[in-house]
């Protein structure tokens, strides 16, 4: 599961304090280890809505109560961060969790955090390129040398602290460029495909793109995960209804700065059918859907992006308690 720190609100429907959605996202990390769910994933943001600006902090929270679940971030905006900084604190959250850190990198579709740090947009493709390039170079081990446009150089520089054993999994989330996904094979980093509107299906050449990379650049085989929004209840009915008015006030709320189309009745009822994007229904509805993608797509790993801004307590973890349950037990039984 995947979370952006979403804001929640209490059973009167009343937006939650910074302070509170933090707790609360931590009791959820905590609920989603005990209903035996492999990870947990925090996107960056820096928003109102989405108050996570600090997700390794957090995770570390979830790490300490936790003994099984997997911790990491989705995504990690790297572009407007220090490679050095970002490997540092995963490094320090995967000794923490004992080895359960994880680290998804991306460019970030949500661009708060340039402005934020003093970074031009004019310079979002080659920041990442870069600081990918240096990062790969840290996950190497050992003293780094490097030289760049972006931070002052490196020479022979020892890194601390170590990892105890194997890098800690690194993927690359991608929401669409036939670039990134190349370049996610080219450092041998594991694909994400962040999928949030349309078909699943239209991504599948990515995926095959991503193996061709791969053997052509003579990397070994890694794993392709889905990262997609939903939400579980008892019913169709009732996770529609529950999702719904918290979806279209996100939507709508964005679509000036992302230019995204303000959804309808019929387009959401499009999204949640078996054609479009988003995970919401029941347990059964939810774990068909997540199958039929997954071999469609050739995927090894499905992320839930739970949550919207608004949506109660309550409702989080019930969601989260149905999809560790009983949705992941029908998937891998219809995977099998």
């Amino acid at each position: 599961m995947d979370t952006f720190g979403d804001r929640t609100s209490d059973d009167e429907g009343r937006l939650q304090s910074h302070a509170q959605t933090i707790r609360d996202v931590v009791e959820q990390g905590v609920l989603a280890d005990q209903v035996g769910i492999d990870f947990i994933g925090i996107g960056e943001h820096h928003t109102d809505d989405f108050p996570l600006s600090a997700a390794d902090v957090v995770l570390a929270a979830i790490a300490a109560r936790t003994a099984r679940i997997h911790v990491g971030s989705a995504v990690t905006v790297l572009s407007s961060d220090d490679p050095v900084r970002v490997f540092q604190r995963y490094s320090t959250l995967n000794a923490i969790s004992g080895g359960r850190a994880e680290v998804i990198l991306g460019r970030g579709s949500s661009i708060d955090s340039f402005p934020l740090f003093g970074y031009d947009l004019a310079d979002y493709e080659g920041l990442f390129e870069e600081k990918t390039n240096l990062f790969a170079e840290l996950l190497k081990g050992g003293p780094v040398t490097w030289n760049g446009k972006t931070r002052a150089p490196l020479s022979d520089q020892d890194v601390v602290p170590h990892t105890e054993s194997e890098p800690f999994p690194v993927w690359i989330g991608v929401g669409g460029s036939p670039q990134s996904v190349i370049r996610a094979a080219g450092y041998g980093f594991s694909l994400m495909l962040a999928i949030i509107g349309g078909s699943p299906a239209r991504f599948a050449p990515f995926a095959q793109l991503f193996h061709q990379a791969l053997e052509q650049f003579g990397q070994d085989p890694r794993p392709v995960g889905v990262h997609s929004p939903g939400h579980v209840a008892a019913t169709d009915e009732q996770a529609r209804e529950e999702f719904w008015p918290h979806y279209l006030e996100t939507i709508r709320r964005y679509s000036k700065i992302r230019g995204f189309a303000i959804p309808t009745r019929e387009s959401f009822a499009y999204e949640v059918g078996p054609h479009g994007a988003l995970y919401v229904g029941s347990p059964k509805t939810v774990a068909q859907k997540i199958a039929t993608n997954m071999t469609t797509l050739g995927a090894n790993r499905f992320d839930l992006k739970y949550g919207m801004p608004g949506l109660a307590q309550h409702a989080m973890l019930s969601n989260i308690e149905l999809y560790g349950t009983k949705v992941i037990p029908l998937v891998r039984h219809l995977l099998a």
